[in-house]
């Protein structure tokens, strides 16, 4: 018994701050991987590339992955361009990592108008019409799954902005099956933390954007954000059970529904 526990730490002290890292990142990427059945033989996936950490990161773990025998799919990624939002991405540096990766790149432009829907955000019609855009991308390519960057702050932050300013119990599940497009949204880094991601950028080295848009301090996620740190301090075990609240709804102790 003390051989083995002497070997496990001599050998764990061998390990780099990388590496130790990217197990982490690894294994909770791959636990929502499987435990959600985020991946099927056959398929073809496009990734959307912004340039930010998390989709830069996002790339790399599904490249990673998609070099493993089974299940056997293919990846590719798309960045697109917001024409009128004054956002400024590196498109070399992203279609050489991409490629670096074995990944093949696209870019695609789109833009939207704020006169069409005064009642929504621009941050809400600016997300919508980039969404658009990777449905007509993945159409093109015959790609049958899209794969976004939200990794478990992200949702649950979602979660809690839902029932604070919508009143309803909702956020971005890690799979969800667009029927009305034939397309399936997928959501693999949905119990990987943004404290690790944050991490693996630093370590990788990945290139920061330049990010200007005018319509980012209207959003209240960066409040959430602060929401969620509050109740960890609270709760160091906050988020689990917050994310296990979504799966254990006690309808019995509810409110009836009253139209």
């Amino acid at each position: 018994m003390y051989f083995c526990a002497r070997f496990l730490k001599t050998d764990m002290a061998q390990f780099t701050e990388e590496d130790k890292i990217m197990r982490r990142v690894e294994q909770r990427f791959n636990k929502g991987m499987v435990k959600y059945r985020l991946i099927e033989d056959g398929d073809k996936i496009l990734v959307g590339l912004s340039g930010g950490k998390d989709s830069l990161a996002l790339l790399e773990l599904l490249a990673k992955r998609s070099r493993i025998l089974k299940p056997r799919f293919t990846v590719m990624a798309v960045h697109i361009g917001m024409t009128n939002i004054p956002y400024q991405s590196d498109l070399e540096y992203l279609k050489n990592y991409a490629e670096g990766l074995g990944v093949p790149f696209v870019y695609f432009e789109t833009s939207f108008d704020l006169s069409t829907d005064t009642r929504k955000s621009p941050c809400f019609l600016c997300s919508w019409n980039r969404r658009k855009a990777l449905f007509t991308v993945a159409k093109e390519h015959g790609c049958t799954k899209i794969a976004l960057g939200h990794h478990m702050d992200d949702i649950l932050e979602t979660l809690l902005m839902n029932i604070t300013f919508q009143g309803a119990f909702g956020t971005m599940p890690p799979r969800l099956v667009m029927r009305k497009f034939d397309m399936t949204i997928i959501r693999p880094m949905c119990l990987v933390h943004e404290s690790d991601l944050s991490d693996m950028a630093r370590v990788r080295g990945y290139r920061r954007q330049i990010k200007n848009c005018p319509y980012e301090s209207q959003s209240n996620r960066s409040d959430m954000k602060e929401v969620l740190k509050s109740l960890e301090k609270l709760n160091p075990e906050a988020r689990y059970s917050l994310w296990g609240s979504m799966t254990n709804i006690q309808e019995d102790l509810l409110p009836d529904k009253i139209d």
